[in-house]
C-alpha cells in the first residue's frame, strides 16, 4: 500500500516538474549565439539522462518486469523522499524564475546575455543540476528498485560532469574576472560556507607574513 502511494507521489512530482519545464522551454525564443557549445556528445548524454529519468522509472511503474529488483525501506525513507522531491521541483521552478530569459536549453550565450547572480545563483551557480541532483536522491527513495530507483543518478552523472566543465569554461570565457569572482563566493550545487580569497590577497598575505 505504501509502496503505490509513494509511487504516485513520484508520478504527481514528474507531472509537475516537466510543467515547469514545458513553461520555461514555450517562453524560450531561439536567437543566433554568440557562443555555441552544444556538441553531439552534449545531445547523447541529455538522452541517457531522460533513459534514467523517464523511460527505466515508467518502465518500472507500468510493467512488472523490474520487480525482482525491489528493496523496501522503512516508512520514513518514503516520507523523506517525498520532502526531497518538493524541494527538488521548488528548485526547478525557481531556478528558472530567477534565469528568466537567460535561460537556455542549449549550451549557448547570446549577445544580450548578463551574469545572473540573484535568487538561489547567489548561493549555487548551478540550482538546475543540484534540483536534478535532488530529484534523483528522491527517485531511490520513492520507487524502492535497484533499477528504477538509482537509475537518475546513475544517467545523470556523465552529463553532470561533461556539461558543467564546459558551462564554466564558456562563462569564464564570456566574463572573465567577474565570474572568477563568482565562483570563489558559490559552490557549484551545494552553498559555499566560505569564499576563497582573492589570488591578489592571498599573495599578500604572503608577502606580510614573510
Amino acid at each position: 500500500m505504501l509502496d503505490s502511494i509513494f509511487e504516485a507521489i513520484y508520478s504527481v512530482g514528474f507531472i509537475a516538474g516537466s510543467v515547469i519545464r514545458r513553461l520555461a522551454t514555450r517562453q524560450y525564443r531561439r536567437h543566433s549565439a554568440t557562443v555555441n557549445r552544444e556538441t553531439w556528445l552534449d545531445k547523447l548524454l541529455l538522452m541517457l539522462a531522460s533513459v534514467g529519468m523517464i523511460l527505466v522509472p515508467f518502465f518500472y511503474l507500468l510493467t512488472p518486469r523490474l520487480d525482482f529488483a525491489d528493496y523496501c525501506l522503512p516508512t520514513w525513507a518514503g516520507l523523506i523522499g517525498a520532502a526531497v522531491f518538493a524541494v527538488s521541483l521548488w528548485l526547478l521552478w525557481r531556478s528558472h524564475a530567477d534565469l528568466g530569459d537567460h535561460w537556455s536549453p542549449y549550451l549557448e550565450i547570446r549577445e544580450e546575455h548578463s551574469l545572473v547572480t540573484q535568487g538561489v545563483f547567489r548561493h549555487i551557480r548551478h540550482p538546475m543540476y543540484a534540483a536534478h541532483w535532488l530529484w534523483g536522491i528522491a527517485q531511490a527513495l520513492l520507487l524502492q528498485n535497484w533499477g528504477a530507483g538509482f537509475s537518475m543518478i546513475v544517467c545523470f552523472l556523465p552529463l553532470y560532469l561533461v556539461r558543467v566543465a564546459s558551462e564554466e569554461e564558456m562563462m569564464f570565457e564570456r566574463f572573465g574576472e567577474e565570474y572568477r569572482s563568482y565562483m570563489n563566493r558559490t559552490g557549484r550545487v551545494i552553498p559555499r560556507l566560505w569564499s576563497e580569497c582573492p589570488p591578489s590577497a592571498k599573495s599578500g598575505n604572503e608577502r606580510t607574513r614573510s
